[in-house]
Formats: C-alpha cells, structure tokens, sequence
C-alpha cells in the first residue's frame, strides 16, 4: 500500500497517533506528529511511498513534540525525541518539516552500521553508481536534483548506504534537500518541480525539500555498483571541467566523509578501498548546470568529457 491511496484526514490522524510507517530504501521509519505542517509535507513528499503493514517493525520512530511549558503557545517550538531522548535544541514550530528529514539523517548516520556510509550524494545511470563526496556549500544537492531530471536515478543526496558483502550501493531516495540560491535555480531548471514551502531562518539558511520523481520512487529496491567518484565544486561563471584525481587522495578524502569507517575498522578499509579501485575519480567545477549536466551525460556514456 502506498501512501497515497489514504486520505488526507486518515494521514493526519495516523502521525497524531500512532504513527505512520514509510518505507524508504532499506529502513523503515515511523513519523510521530502533532504539527499540521508535518503530516502536509509528508504527504506531498512521500506521495508514492510504500507503507508498513501495521505491526511490523520500524528501524526508526521520529517523535515531533511540541516545545515544554510556555513554548507549547509562545513563539511555539518543536523538539525531536528519540528512545526517550531529545538528542538536540528545541526549534522554532516552523522548522518542523526540515527537522523531520534532519533527524532520519542523524537516525541513519548514528545507527546504520550494517552500511559503510559515506556523506555523500550518489545517482545511477545504465545500472552504474556515480558518488559525489562534498562540504556543504559545494553545489552537490543542486547538481543531484539537476540530474536526477536529466536521465540519472537519484540513490541519495546525503548518505551513500554501501554494502559490506558485495559492495552494492543502496537507494535510500528520500527527498532532496536544497537552499538558499539552489531553490530559484531548480524552479528553472526543472518547470513544475515540487518543492516543499520554504522554510526561512534555519541553520542553514532557506531551506526546501524536493519531492523524488515517482519512477525512481519504484525503483528503491535497485542496487547499484560504484563506476565513479565525483568530488563537485560550484565556481560562479567558470566553465564545466572535470579531471582526474588519484585514487589514494580519493580513498583518503572519502574515508574522512565517512561517519563509520573507523567503526567499521579492517572490513570499512577493505570495502572502501575495493569501491575505489572499481571507480574513475575526477574533480569537478561548474558554474553552469546545462554545462554540467552535458558532462556527466558524456561520462556515463564513456566519451572524453
């Protein structure tokens, strides 16, 4: 069953209750909340999404609550509890929604140690799994969303989930996230693309999240091997380049993008050092996203680029 096969008026009454189960990927999470906003942008965002049976296990449970005391009415706020924690600060009400997606991120990042994972966007094209490495501020989810609408499937635009036995590449495929500048340049870049409505006054700016095209929503369940490493760099009015890098800086600058390889300890070097030897790594500047998006067409194809 899919969430959009329920009406509004049950979505609303699941996630003030019990809760409502969403499949995304390998993990199911649970989505706990008394905020309006929430269950609107859940709805939107994860139209095409399978539900859980009622029963089953969910790897995650989200608890949005509102703020303690005054802050339940005055200038309100929401906190994030989980297992009986509130792990960060209080947020204004109407950071509900990014907390939301924040707080999964955290869920996986802290608690997924059956993957290698990497901060790191990763799309696919012909059965091959491109990963692009980056710092906030790089022009990574702007150059994942561009692409996704250009003949590549979105896998993640944060978190590369790799497997420890074969090395295969899980989607997670939640929504995009995007800010500031980003969300003017997608709206032209892709006509008619769902965004959520803009959340201002963040940590990280203006924040929106990008609803995943219906057709790579079905293909969740499609692993992938790694073919390339991508380190991306936005540079205002600079042409589209794209050149090689070595594979030992490329191990060593993802290993410090990694949140478990020293967890992981011989297994996390062994699997990231069996991903960079299956891979072509280069370094990438843009300033242009047509320019771009013709880059990384030609290398899927194996053309010079």
């Amino acid at each position: 069953m899919q969430l959009s096969e329920l009406a509004t008026a049950e979505i609303v009454e699941r996630i003030r209750g019990p809760g409502l189960a969403i499949r995304t990927g390998p993990f199911c999470f649970r989505v706990v909340s008394r905020f309006e906003s929430v269950a609107r942008a859940v709805q939107e965002m994860y139209a095409e999404y399978p539900l859980a049976a009622d029963g089953d296990f969910a790897d995650f449970t989200v608890e949005l609550q509102p703020g303690a005391g005054i802050r339940r009415w005055f200038r309100r706020q929401v906190r994030f509890r989980w297992e009986g924690m509130y792990p960060f600060e209080p947020l204004p009400a109407e950071q509900a929604y990014p907390l939301l997606e924040w707080a999964l991120n955290w869920c996986i990042a802290g608690y997924g140690h059956q993957f290698l994972m990497l901060h790191a966007a990763v799309i696919e094209r012909a059965g091959k799994a491109l990963i692009m490495p980056a710092p906030p501020g790089s022009g990574k989810s702007t150059l994942c969303a561009a692409l996704i609408h250009r003949g590549w499937r979105l896998l993640s635009d944060e978190l590369a989930l790799i497997s420890p036995e074969d090395r295969l590449i899980s989607p997670l495929g939640r929504p995009v996230s995007l800010k500031n500048r980003s969300l003017e340049v997608i709206r032209q870049f892709v006509p008619g693309v769902v965004l959520t409505a803009a959340t201002r006054d963040t940590a990280k700016g203006t924040v929106a999240h990008m609803r995943v095209p219906t057709d790579q929503v079905r293909a969740l369940g499609v692993r992938a091997p790694a073919a390339w490493v991508v380190f991306p760099r936005y540079q205002a009015g600079m042409p589209a380049t794209l050149v090689p890098r070595s594979k030992a800086d490329s191990m060593f600058e993802l290993g410090r993008n990694a949140f478990n390889y020293t967890l992981m300890g011989l297994t996390g070097f062994e699997v990231l050092a069996d991903v960079v030897s299956a891979c072509d790594c280069y370094d990438f500047s843009y300033g242009d996203l047509d320019e771009a998006v013709d880059v990384f067409a030609r290398l899927a194809d194996g053309a010079s680029a």
